[in-house]
């Protein structure tokens, strides 16, 4: 099930016929209250669009609340907004979004960003079961990470940041490949959004965060 968090009448029916016709569930609400009164948890939504200027608690806040819970902490999320910044992009992407679309958009784009964002969130294949280095160890098919044996929590985002650093181990790798493997596509406030997350991974990595080397100019590496 995709849920929309959408005021406007016209938008909110356009992006509900456009996953519909794709052949998606959707349900479609004006606020967070009436997403908050009608998403099921169990199973979690496969994603959810979220408009920024909503009535009452704004997207960004909503975002923050789904991050929050543990049913929808890793549930692919798109912001589909009017705000169209480079500090608006960076704060939505920084706050835990996995996407972020300016209106007004094309529907195609729409539904070819909704396919992208649920390939990218789909179970990995379980032949990639464990990755390794030094302290830290990965379980990609329970999604955890242990620093020296103690169980770690990571973001989605901080989550998929770690799995290219170490699916990739030894080679240097950019922060524009970076921001295309894990966020899917270019913005311009890249750099300091890889930055920001590699900043708080190392801080949870502890001794083993300096595993993570920067390349000067270039991006980093996993050693």
């Amino acid at each position: 099930m995709i849920y929309i968090v959408e005021d406007d009448l016209d938008i909110r029916e356009l992006e509900s016929y456009a996953l519909r016709s794709s052949g998606f569930e959707v349900t479609a609400c004006a606020s967070g209250a009436e997403l908050f009164e009608t998403i099921v948890w169990d199973p979690a939504p496969q994603l959810i669009l979220l408009d920024i200027m909503l009535p009452g608690e704004d997207g960004l806040a909503l975002l923050a609340r789904l991050r929050e819970n543990p049913a929808t902490s890793e549930a692919p999320i798109m912001m589909v907004t009017a705000k169209s910044s480079e500090i608006d992009k960076v704060r939505g992407l920084d706050q835990g979004a996995d996407d972020y679309l300016t209106k007004p958009f094309g529907v195609m784009e729409l539904v070819s960003r909704v396919k992208a964002l649920l390939r990218r969130s789909a179970p990995r294949d379980p032949a990639h079961e464990k990755l390794v280095c030094g302290g830290i160890v990965m379980d990609c098919d329970k999604r955890s990470v242990t620093c020296d044996g103690q169980e770690i929590e990571l973001t989605f985002k901080e989550y998929e940041l770690l799995y290219a650093l170490m699916s990739g181990k030894g080679t240097v790798q950019s922060r524009e490949k970076l921001i295309n493997t894990v966020w899917g596509y270019d913005f311009a406030g890249e750099t300091r959004t890889v930055d920001m997350h590699v900043k708080t991974l190392r801080q949870k990595l502890g001794e083993n965060g300096r595993n993570i080397i920067t390349v000067r100019n270039v991006g980093y590496r996993m050693d």
